[in-house]
């Protein structure tokens, strides 16, 4: 059950542009277009309503219904899916990258928020339908970033050779992989349920897509998610006018530069720089950009290249062939999706942000973004270690010898705090500057130095101080350290080290449910979960 919630600003991992999107701060009022209430989702769905066509959602239909051909879907999914031809329906659409056996716990979190919102929206909107949706980032070619997952702090890896978009990959080799996992995963009926999962995902398919696509609708199938691949020939035609337009004007690159040079000179972290032209090309094993050399258009790295009018034809004839970036993708998916709310992670959301003006210039209407729920799961034994060590939730997400400090001061009989001292040591040297200011300024500057050096003398026997109570209280801060390292797995957020498998060998089918239960998407603070 909920222990804590922490805002998102005072957990000390998230950027300031997010906090002070979340805060809603002034100066970002022009990065989006409505805040993510229950109440502006009125005006998103008749701004999406009014410029998504019914040819799209028949298109979206027809190709989701290729797509699912070979899968078995749920009732509630099946449900969705034929309900997107309908004008009073909506997704939902959050998206992440084809990471093996989910990757990190966070995957768990994004979809599970996305489901949620859609609930809360039913509730709200009853007149509307609302489609939870998972994109898988197929077309995504970082295989480094995605071919492995943590388990028990040892890299469960798969290795092969890299090149292309992984959506496409064959899964050989990921039998060796499995057989690692099971020798790892230990006994019992939730690790057996594991392995049978891994196994039916990733050596009963062929690719790698195919195999994400069976796992996120196996975990997730009952609550109605729609998994959506974004490499396919169909949905591209109807995204074709826009990278012909980015192809002969590149307008992401002038309409998103001036928006990341505003908010680097407001002090925040530019996440993404926008290129000349943001596509790719596809080919077998090849994923490369596309750039322009004179009159001509090349493929990076490699001999192919076209003319103007030879570029634009082929992108009519083979649309599969060119893939969005960064940059472009999120324009891809509001195209296809009559979408109202895109839900993601901190550093997903400060690239969004530099886009809205590029989606106005090209009239599409620019999504909500929602921050994920994260979350912070402990077990009943772990709480009561932490009740035991008079320590809250808050100071374990500090740096460790920042929680150290702290503890070893509080709980210290020794005051380790020279601020008196240092007080006592510049009134005393107020007067040693009264007499400076009679001499010359040779001696000015001695005393200058002396005081400098005595105050620095202060600060050392302070931390010599502080140094000889930790080692005093060394149980203590044992004990401290360790449970701090077993919710904050190499002092990082357990959701971006962990992956689900860990959890679930503890709480079973139990897991999601519980989840689904108690993640609030509009709650906007960091969940402490006690399962």
């Amino acid at each position: 059950m909920p222990s804590d919630c922490i805002p998102f600003r005072e957990t000390n991992y998230f950027s300031s542009l997010i906090c002070d999107y979340l805060d809603q701060k002034d100066s970002l009022h022009s990065y989006y277009n409505h805040f993510p209430k229950v109440q502006n989702f009125a005006a998103q769905i008749k701004e999406k309503q009014e410029s998504f066509s019914i040819e799209n959602r028949e298109v979206l239909f027809e190709a989701l219904q290729k797509q699912y051909k070979d899968f078995q879907v749920s009732e509630t999914t099946d449900a969705h899916l034929k309900s997107l031809v309908n004008t009073n329906t909506f997704t939902v659409t959050t998206g992440h990258q084809l990471n093996l056996f989910t990757g990190p716990l966070y995957f768990l979190y994004k979809i599970i928020s996305t489901i949620n919102l859609t609930k809360v929206l039913k509730e709200n909107y009853p007149d509307y339908n609302f489609v939870p949706v998972y994109w898988m980032a197929t077309e995504d070619h970082d295989f480094d970033e995605i071919n492995y997952f943590n388990l028990f702090g040892k890299k469960i890896q798969w290795n092969r050779e890299d090149g292309g978009a992984v959506g496409i990959f064959d899964t050989k080799g990921l039998d060796r992989v499995f057989e690692v996992f099971s020798s790892e995963i230990g006994p019992g009926s939730n690790a057996e349920y594991l392995k049978s999962l891994f196994k039916e995902a990733y050596l009963g398919h062929n690719s790698l897509a195919d195999a994400t696509r069976y796992l996120a609708n196996t975990l997730f199938g009952e609550y109605g998610l729609v998994i959506v691949d974004g490499d396919d020939s169909t949905l591209k035609q109807l995204f074709t006018p826009f990278m012909k337009r980015e192809l002969l004007e590149e307008i992401a690159y002038n309409q998103i530069l001036p928006k990341a040079n505003t908010l680097k000179k407001e002090g925040y972290k530019v996440q993404v720089n926008p290129r000349e032209i943001n596509l790719f090309y596809l080919a077998d094993g090849l994923r490369e950009r596309i750039i322009r050399d004179g009159e001509r258009f090349v493929v990076n790295e490699t001999d192919i290249s076209w003319s103007k009018d030879e570029l634009l034809n082929h992108l009519e004839l083979e649309p599969q062939k060119f893939s969005p970036n960064a940059i472009m993708r999120p324009l891809y998916q509001e195209v296809i999706l009559p979408n109202l709310c895109y839900i993601g992670g901190g550093g997903e959301l400060a690239y969004w942000l530099e886009l809205k003006s590029y989606f106005e210039e090209v009239a599409v209407p620019f999504p909500m973004l929602l921050l994920r729920n994260s979350v912070l799961i402990h077990t009943k034994k772990q709480a009561a270690k932490i009740e035991k060590l008079e320590v809250s939730y808050k100071e374990l997400f500090l740096k460790q010898h920042e929680l150290i400090n702290r503890k070893v001061r509080r709980i210290s009989n020794i005051d380790i705090n020279f601020d008196p001292q240092r007080k006592h040591l510049k009134e005393q040297f107020k007067d040693m500057y009264t007499l400076a200011d009679q001499t010359d300024v040779t001696f000015l500057n001695a005393v200058k130095a002396q005081e400098i050096k005595q105050l620095k003398g202060l600060e050392v026997l302070e931390k010599r101080l502080l140094k000889a109570q930790r080692r005093k209280l060394s149980d203590h801060v044992k004990r401290l350290t360790a449970i701090q390292n077993e919710l904050f797995p190499n002092q990082s957020l357990q959701e971006r080290n962990r992956n689900f498998s860990e959890i679930y060998l503890e709480y079973g089918k139990d897991l999601i449910p519980m989840l689904i239960e108690h993640l609030n998407p509009l709650q906007g603070e960091f969940l402490v979960l006690e399962l």
